[in-house]
């Protein structure tokens, strides 16, 4: 039987460590020694002791922005939960990793904080496509487009931490849920610059004509047809 892969093989020995010494106590060379590997081998693979407990967010965050960018406007809000649902499946697919990544970021501040400003870039993502897609400039869309992606994160982050926990046995169906709940908040189309400007406004007003008679020359109107 061959040996796990080296980036594997340092990911083991490094959460062995930090269970059995903690993570502040525990160096590269412990890390390395404790694989059966050298101090340059590991750093081919990770660049400092932090990045061997977070996930590949720069490639995580690549595959986001892939999906999103082969959305259109009528599936945007597709593309955004198919993005979601990309990044529960990676933790899912991560297993026990996952769950000791979770356990150990809980205890520890610094990591705890790291894995805060990385949730950050996330949703930095998310609200510059939301706001693309809802195409309006103004500050009040600006603020829509934030708390939308702002919902998007945590609807994410709710289903994964109740899967860590163990407590969700189908993470990928509540988060589905998660999802439709979130996006039912959502309008139903993109705002349109100019939109205001194009619209049929259509004025009431008392007239002693019968109703029959207007119903023609009001769907005129509004159909943009000349008046006769």
């Amino acid at each position: 039987m061959s040996k796990p892969a080296a980036r594997v093989r340092l990911a083991d020995a490094a959460f062995a460590l930090f269970d059995e010494r903690g993570y502040e106590q525990t160096t590269v060379d412990d890390i390395a020694e404790r694989a059966g590997l050298g101090r340059s081998t590991f750093f081919r693979h990770y660049g400092s002791k932090e990045q061997v407990i977070f996930p590949d967010h720069d490639r995580l965050l690549a595959l986001i922005r892939d999906r999103l960018a082969t959305s259109s406007d009528s599936t945007a809000l597709v593309a955004v939960s198919d993005a979601v649902r990309l990044v529960l499946l990676h933790y899912v697919d991560e297993g026990d990793l996952a769950r000791r990544r979770y356990a150990l970021t809980s205890k520890v501040p610094a990591l705890r904080d790291r894995e805060i400003a990385s949730v950050a870039r996330y949703q930095r993502l998310f609200r510059e496509f939301i706001s693309d897609w809802m195409g309006d400039p103004t500050e009040t869309a600006s603020l829509r487009a934030e708390l939308m992606a702002a919902a998007v994160v945590a609807a994410h982050n709710h289903v994964l931490r109740r899967w860590l926990r163990g407590e969700s046995p189908d993470p990928v169906a509540e988060v589905d849920e998660a999802m439709r709940e979130v996006l039912a908040l959502f309008p139903a189309s993109r705002s349109q610059p100019g939109a205001a400007g194009d619209a049929t406004m259509v004025v009431a007003f008392r007239s002693g004509q019968d109703l029959d008679a207007l119903i023609p020359s009001l769907r005129r109107l509004v159909e943009g047809g000349p008046e006769r």
